[in-house]
């Protein structure tokens, strides 16, 4: 089962010992071949909307920018509960604020 588990920003400045922690966590995934891909995300981005037949484009950034996505990673797992599992490991790590996760259907 594919899991997309995503992270909110927060304000917290990353630091030494969260990169390190962060180094550890991924090359653990990546070894054990759960971790698919992560990335962070610009906090800007384009939103394209559709009406009907009209389509439009707004660069960000958005006054709603403490809802967007700031990271993201793809997993391969077993259950559900090892996905959550495993975001209860990443939170532990950078500390506070909100991840989802959501399953990811498809081949």
């Amino acid at each position: 089962m594919r899991y997309l588990m995503t992270t909110k920003p927060t304000d917290a400045a990353p630091d030494e010992k969260l990169y390190a922690e962060m180094a550890a966590f991924i090359e653990e995934m990546t070894a054990a071949g759960v971790l698919l891909a992560t990335g962070g995300l610009e906090p800007g981005g384009i939103r394209v909307t559709s009406s009907g037949d009209t389509i439009t484009v707004t660069d960000g950034p958005f006054a709603e920018a403490k809802e967007a996505v700031a990271g993201f990673a793809l997993v391969e797992v077993r259950s559900k509960e090892e996905a959550i599992e495993l975001t209860r490991r990443f939170r532990a790590i950078v500390g506070d604020g909100e991840s989802v996760i959501q399953q990811v259907f498809g081949p």
